[in-house]
Order: structure tokens, then C-alpha cells, then sequence
């Protein structure tokens, strides 16, 4: 019993951010323009509590917790973790500037609908990388609020995928009709999981790495959330990204509580 609600949980976890983003894009087909200002706003910043609690509950703490052979200097993966992760984030924000600067058209002449498409996939990789290492994690560890941990971080970055796949279907809209939108904000998700199933291998293959892959995933994560999201979410209704926000972690810290 134990085995198939673990692997279950870890199925579902792994497959609803592509879901998510699948179905977002297919909103291109009845959403004529963007969704309104507000309702993104409640959406991104749900998304971003949940996403910051998750990173400091299911994944540093869990980090810290296996990085106590270290001793003293049990910070030390955690620390360099979290900078790492920060910095491959860093590092595919500059490629586009990178390849702007290096050629007159940018990426090779693609459109700008195309050279989003390519920047929110780039940003799907750690993302996907991040699920598969909590479910590596909670794979290790056992137990239901592991896994609900993990779970939760693949729900918060399924929620934050729906506004995204609909963002990218609904640039490519006017240029490639609605079916090549679709499919291009659908293909924008498909990485996800592929890493995700590559971060479950190398936390469960590699289990002495943990701390620092966990604490890789949560730089990304935090990264993500702080550079994209929050700054999303408050940039037409502050006080509503805010306040949604704050619902979200606090919902996380209290399921937290409960099921730890």
C-alpha cells in the first residue's frame, strides 16, 4: 500500500506541471486576449506563497536536516546549493542578452513570440529539475508529509504554468492561428518532466548529494518566484499579489504543521 501511494503521488507530482501547462495553452482556443490584470495578480502571488513555503519547508529544511555530517558547517551545502541554483537561473537570463548583443537579429532571427517560447522553456528546466529532486527526496525519506511536501511544490508550479502556457499560446495567437499556438505553448512544458524524472534519478542514485541538490532546487525555485512571480504579481495590484501571497504560505505552513 505504502509503495502505490508513493508512486502515485510521485506520478501525479511529476505529470501535473506539464498538465498544467498543456491546459493553460489550451485556453488560446476561448481566451481572446490576456487574462485580466487582477486575476493574474491573485494567481501568481497564490503561486509564489506556495512556492517559497514549499522551497523553505520541502526543501532546505530537508537539506539542513541531511547536511548534518557536515557539523558546523552543515550551512555549507545549503549555502552553496542555493547559489548555484541562483546562479544556472542567472545564467539562462543572460543568454538571451548574450545572443541579442552577438547577432543583429537575436537568436538566430526567430520572432519575438519564438524567443519567448525559447526563454520559458529555458526556465522550465529547474523548475521540472526541482520537482524531481523533492519526489527523489521524499522517496529517501518516506512518509506521507514528504511526498506532500513534494507534492505541494509540483501543485505550485502547475498553478503558476497556467497563466504561462496561456502567455505563450497567446503571443504566437495573431502569427500561427490558434492550433500552432497551442502546440507551442504545450511544447514550452514538455521539458518538466522529462528533468523532473532526471532529478528523482540522481537524488535517489546519488543520496550522499541530497543536501546540495535540494538546496540547487531551492535557489532555483526562490530565484524564479522573486525575479518573476512576486514582481508579476504586484506590478498592477500590489496589494492583491500581496495578500494572495500570503494565503498561500500560510495554507502551506498550516498543511506543513498538520501533516509533519
Amino acid at each position: 500500500m505504502k509503495c502505490m501511494y508513493a508512486f502515485w503521488l510521485t506520478a501525479v507530482g511529476v505529470s501535473i506541471i506539464f498538465v498544467a501547462t498543456s491546459l493553460g495553452s489550451a485556453l488560446v482556443y476561448i481566451f481572446k486576449h490576456q487574462l485580466s490584470q487582477k486575476t493574474n495578480a491573485c494567481i501568481l502571488g497564490f503561486a509564489s506563497g506556495v512556492m517559497i513555503a514549499t522551497a523553505f519547508f520541502g526543501l532546505i529544511m530537508p537539506a539542513l536536516e541531511q547536511a548534518e555530517g557536515f557539523g558546523h558547517f552543515s550551512f555549507v551545502p545549503v549555502v552553496v546549493g542555493l547559489a548555484l541554483g541562483t546562479a544556472l537561473l542567472i545564467l539562462l537570463d543572460l543568454i538571451p542578452k548574450i545572443k541579442r548583443k552577438n547577432t543583429s537579429r537575436g537568436y538566430g532571427g526567430l520572432s519575438k513570440c519564438k524567443k519567448f517560447f525559447l526563454v520559458v522553456t529555458l526556465h522550465n528546466i529547474p523548475e521540472g529539475l526541482a520537482v524531481g529532486l523533492a519526489f527523489g527526496n521524499a522517496i529517501l525519506v518516506g512518509g506521507i508529509a514528504a511526498y506532500f511536501s513534494a507534492l505541494s511544490l509540483s501543485i505550485g508550479i502547475a498553478v503558476q504554468n497556467l497563466p504561462e502556457g496561456l502567455a505563450v499560446s497567446l503571443a504566437m495567437k495573431n502569427d500561427m492561428g490558434n492550433n500552432k499556438a497551442f502546440m507551442y505553448g504545450m511544447l514550452s512544458g514538455v521539458v518538466e518532466p522529462i528533468f523532473a524524472m532526471l532529478g528523482i534519478v540522481l537524488a535517489t542514485g546519488i543520496s550522499t548529494l541530497m543536501p546540495w541538490f535540494l538546496a540547487f532546487a531551492a535557489g532555483a525555485t526562490i530565484y524564479v518566484t522573486v525575479e518573476e512571480l512576486i514582481p508579476d504579481s504586484k506590478f498592477s495590484a500590489p496589494n492583491l499579489g500581496s495578500l494572495w501571497f500570503i494565503v498561500g504560505f500560510s495554507l502551506m505552513t498550516i498543511l506543513e504543521v498538520l501533516l509533519g
